[in-house]
């Protein structure tokens, strides 16, 4: 099938041209016409299989011009990357529509977005927190929203989205077409479904786990955190077909010890990205790394959704991901677009429990690779793996308290003290016998 077989408009097919996107990927013509019918759709497929296309072609074959200046088409998307590749993928394949398109997104000034949002726009592009506050501030209406397409929201989920999201379900107009499109689907995503969308027709390009089949995967066995760093530099060093390697690490500070370590033995070769990076530092690293200004990044999961960076050769995972829908979308990073790629795990004993899961999901065992002879194994440890010294724990018994007299408790008998006013009268009578008078005042 090509592009041409589906009810694409001449803008778009001109378009697609001009990119040379001549054949589309199995989500992308399996799902065209159920978006086409109107109906609400989950999309189930694996990163870089070609999901962002597979929206923005039918959604924008549907659009109408309006004089309008409110937008029609809303695209919520997790991350700021993420935010910026969507939106570029419109412009590109709008050049012959009169289409306007603005992304918006958090860690910079409200003030420019919201201008440009009120000069009027069809599609919105937006993280879930700066489309709630353009919303509550009143910049962005959202009465003539047709369409809504939420991407990768599992991982909105997973960064804690979930109420913002439901807030911009509960403002968008009832009568409206939803779409959402994901790699896993997990049981919140089925709530969010139950509760906002109407009989969605669910459209799987492969079963959720299944690996794709032009990525070879691989893993070796690792003692530790300083021998993984000498298997990350031998690789580098010996094999020159890794022009284009994103590792991915568990932290930020996983990620910036890493970069440390292998910075001074690869200089202005690598880039190191993550949330507490600066918005321009992010963009300029994956903007170096594309152009192949570096040869590998490193970085945290939030590489892994949805930035498409095209010809990765390599995916090292430096540490095994905990959630095993997280490996899925970090070697989807490579084998895009029909080409191959190669997916290798370092792998320490206390990860076997993870790698299990991995496998668990994909059905599927990950060959492993014996590590090379000239490897240094360091006998150095982490903070984080040298072994805890465990304090033996002894029991204090405490009395009970109704055997205990505590701070406060009755006097023995003789130490009783009695208040007993007793007058001058008496006082004389009980030590002279008789009643004394202190006489007349005179």
């Amino acid at each position: 099938m090509k592009f041409q077989d589906l009810n694409l408009n001449a803008p778009l097919l001109n378009a697609l041209d001009d990119l040379g996107y001549t054949q589309p990927t199995t989500i992308q013509h399996k799902i065209f016409s159920v978006i086409m019918s109107g109906r609400d759709v989950c999309g189930i497929a694996q990163t870089g299989t070609g999901k962002t296309l597979a929206y923005l072609l039918p959604c924008l074959r549907l659009w109408k011009f309006s004089k309008d200046k409110f937008p029609q088409i809303l695209i919520v998307v997790p991350t700021r990357e993420l935010v910026k590749q969507v939106t570029e993928e419109i412009q590109k394949l709008t050049t012959y529509m009169n289409v306007v398109t603005v992304g918006v997104y958090g860690g910079v000034n409200m003030k420019p977005q919201a201008l440009e949002v009120q000069e009027g726009c069809d599609v919105v592009v937006a993280t879930p927190g700066r489309l709630l506050d353009l919303v509550l501030d009143g910049s962005l209406k959202l009465k003539s929203i047709k369409r809504l397409v939420i991407d990768e929201v599992d991982e909105m989920f997973n960064l804690g989205f979930r109420t913002q999201i439901n807030n911009v379900l509960d403002r968008l107009p009832a009568k409206r077409q939803n779409l959402l499109f994901s790699a896993t689907i997990t049981e919140e995503v089925e709530v969010l479904m139950n509760n906002y969308f109407e009989t969605p027709e669910r459209v799987e390009a492969a079963p959720t786990g299944t690996p794709l089949e032009n990525i070879n995967q691989f893993l070796y066995h690792v003692p530790n955190f300083y021998t993984k760093v000498n298997l990350l530099e031998l690789l580098l060093t010996e094999n020159a077909d890794m022009s284009k390697v994103l590792v991915f690490t568990a932290t930020k500070q996983m990620a910036d010890d890493v970069f440390e370590q292998l910075d001074t033995k690869f200089p202005d070769q690598a880039g190191v990205i993550h949330s507490n990076k600066a918005q321009n530092h992010r963009f300029n690293t994956v903007n170096r790394f594309r152009d192949g200004s570096y040869r590998f990044i490193i970085a945290t999961d939030l590489v892994a959704r949805g930035i498409d960076i095209s010809e990765v050769t390599h995916v090292i995972n430096f540490d095994v991901p905990d959630e095993p829908e997280s490996y899925i979308h970090r070697i989807g990073r490579t084998g895009r677009a029909d080409k191959n790629g190669i997916s290798i795990t370092l792998v320490t004993e206390r990860e076997q429990e993870y790698l299990a899961a991995i496998e668990g999901l994909m059905n599927y065992k990950v060959p492993v690779i014996p590590l090379p002879e000239n490897l240094i194994i360091s006998d150095e440890l982490t903070e984080d793996e040298k072994p805890k010294v465990r304090m033996r724990e002894t029991l204090i018994v405490l009395p009970k308290v109704s055997e205990s007299k505590g701070a406060f408790h009755e006097k023995l008998a003789k130490n009783v003290k009695v208040n007993n006013k007793v007058s001058h009268r008496d006082k004389m009578m009980q030590k002279y016998g008789k009643p004394k008078t202190r006489g007349k005042k005179k």
